[in-house]
C-alpha cells in the first residue's frame, strides 16, 4: 500500500477527530505525522533517472550450460536513498549463484552491477524488463520504474554427430554430392553401358561388350552423385508429445531433427525444416553452416500447441516442398496421419518416416506387474504395428524407433536393410 496515502488518511482522521471532540491531545499526536509526511514528501521530490543495461556471457548455449549475466544499473538523476532492484526472469530458467534481487543507496551518476549464473532447458529464452522500486530516505515515496533490459538466449538442442544417412530421392540438383542422382556420368557405382565416344576415357572400355560388336567401342557409365533437396518435418501437435515424470517424448524428436539436419547438410544438401503444429513455422531451404544455425534456432523456439486448423496432416503444405524431394518426417504418428503420408508417397516424395516408439515409452514407466497395464500395452503394440505396416506396404520408409537404442544405429540397421522392419508383437505373458 502507498506510504503516503496510510499516512495522509491517518492524519486526516486524527485531525478530524481533534477537532470534533476539542481534544489537544490528538492534536498534538497529529504533529509528528505531519512533519515525516511533509519531510518525506519534501526530500522525495527529486525525479529518478535510471538506466539498464545487460550483457550475457552466451547468446547460443547448450542444455546445461552455465551462462553469466551482468545487470548494470546506472543512476543519471539525484542520489537515490534506497532502491529495490528486482530483474524478470523469464519462466524455465534455474538460478544456480547469485543474486537477482538487490536492495541498496546509489549515489548519482554511480553504477551498481547484479551477477548471477544461470542455465535453462532447450528453448528461446527473452529477458525484457528489470522493475526498480526507489524510496526516499524515510520511506515515504515510493517510486516502481520498469527498465528496458533486453537480451536473449537460444538454448539450443545438443546435436548428435551422425554419419551418412542413406536417402535415395527422384531426383537430385546439379552439384556434386553423395546421393546417387539416376543418371550416368562420372561416379563410383556402375549405373550402365553405352558406345564409346570420342573422348572417352579409354579406362572405362568394357572389353566384354566390345568384343560381340566388331565395329563399335562401348564403354562402362558409372552413376552420378549429387545433391538434393531434404524437407525435414517435425510434428509439433499437442497430442505428439508424451511425458514420462522429467522424460519427454517431444525433446526426442526435437534432438533427432537437429542430428538429421546436421548430417545432411554436412553432406552437402539443401536444407529446409518445417515445424507442423500449434501454427507453421517454415525455415526456407539452405546449404551451409548458417541454413544449420537458422535449424538449430528454430529447433531452439520448438514447442507443443494446438490448433484447429493443423490438428490433422491433411492441412500440411505440399507446395513448401519441392517435386519429388525427400521429406523426413518425425512423429509418433496417429491413425489419421497414414492416408496422408501414402498419399505424398504416391506424389513422387521420397519419403522417411522416423516415428519414436510412444507405446514402449510410455511402458517403461508403468508398473510391469499389472496385468491391465500388460494388456493395454500389448492392444496399443497391435494397433502401431498394423499402422506401420501399411506405410511399408505403401513403399514408404518408416523406423519404429526403440528411444534405448541410438537414432544413428537405429537408423542405418534400418536403411541398410531397403524397407526397415517392424517390431514384432510381444507374446502375452
Amino acid at each position: 500500500m502507498n506510504p503516503v496515502l496510510v499516512l495522509s488518511s491517518l492524519l486526516y482522521m486524527l485531525v478530524l477527530v481533534a477537532f470534533g471532540s476539542l481534544n489537544g491531545v490528538l492534536m498534538a499526536l497529529a504533529l509528528p505525522l505531519l512533519i515525516y509526511l511533509g519531510a518525506g514528501l519534501l526530500y522525495g521530490r527529486a525525479a529518478v533517472s535510471l538506466q539498464a543495461k545487460r550483457q550475457l556471457s552466451l547468446e547460443r548455449a547448450l542444455p546445461g550450460d552455465p551462462i553469466e549475466v551482468t545487470l548494470t544499473i546506472t543512476n543519471t538523476g539525484a542520489h537515490i536513498e534506497s532502491l529495490l532492484i528486482e530483474d524478470q526472469l523469464p519462466a524455465g530458467i534455474e538460478i544456480v549463484s547469485g543474486e537477482t534481487s538487490l536492495l541498496t543507496a546509489l549515489p548519482a551518476l554511480a553504477s551498481i552491477e547484479l551477477r548471477f549464473t544461470l542455465t535453462a532447458p532447450r528453448g528461446y529464452y527473452r529477458f525484457r524488463e528489470t522493475i526498480v522500486t526507489a524510496a526516499d530516505r524515510l520511506g515515504v515515496r515510493q517510486r516502481q520504474i520498469s527498465l528496458p533490459s533486453p537480451g536473449r538466449i537460444f538454448v539450443q538442442p545438443r546435436v548428435q554427430r551422425m554419419g551418412r544417412v542413406n536417402i535415395r530421392p527422384r531426383s537430385t540438383r546439379v552439384y556434386a554430392g553423395f546421393i546417387p542422382a539416376r543418371k550416368g556420368g562420372p561416379g563410383v557405382e556402375f549405373f550402365d553401358v553405352r558406345e564409346y565416344q570420342q573422348g572417352d576415357p579409354l579406362r572405362w572400355i568394357n572389353w566384354r561388350a566390345s568384343a560381340r560388336h566388331h565395329q563399335a567401342l562401348f564403354i562402362n557409365q558409372f552413376e552420378q552423385e549429387r545433391v538434393a533437396d531434404v524437407g525435414i518435418i517435425l510434428d509439433t501437435r499437442r497430442r505428439s508429445e508424451v511425458r514420462m515424470g522429467e522424460a519427454s517424448l517431444f525433446e526426442y524428436g526435437v534432438n533427432a531433427a537437429a542430428a538429421l539436419a546436421d548430417s545432411f547438410l554436412s553432406d552437402g544438401n539443401r536444407v529446409g525444416l518445417l515445424l507442423y503444429g500449434a501454427q507453421l513455422d517454415w525455415t526456407l531451404p539452405g546449404y551451409g553452416k548458417i541454413q544449420r544455425e537458422r535449424i538449430l534456432q528454430s529447433l531452439a523456439r520448438a514447442k507443443t500447441g494446438e490448433s484447429q486448423v493443423f490438428e490433422k496432416l491433411g492441412n500440411l503444405p505440399k507446395r513448401l516442398l519441392p517435386p519429388n524431394s525427400q521429406i523426413v518426417f518425425i512423429s509418433p504418428l496417429h491413425a489419421d496421419d497414414i492416408p496422408v503420408l501414402i498419399h505424398l508417397r504416391a506424389q513422387g516424395y521420397a519419403l522417411l518416416v522416423i516415428s519414436p516408439d510412444a507405446v514402449a515409452f510410455e511402458r517403461a514407466a508403468l508398473e510391469p506387474t499389472d496385468e491391465i497395464t500388460q494388456l493395454a500395452a500389448r492392444l496399443a503394440r497391435i494397433e502401431r504395428v498394423l499402422m506401420l505396416h501399411k506405410l511399408t506396404q505403401a513403399g514408404v520408409q518408416v523406423l519404429d524407433w526403440n528411444l534405448n537404442i541410438p537414432l544413428e544405429g537405429a537408423l542405418h540397421t534400418a536403411l541398410s536393410r531397403g524397407i526397415p522392419q517392424i517390431h514384432a508383437v510381444e507374446p502375452a505373458r
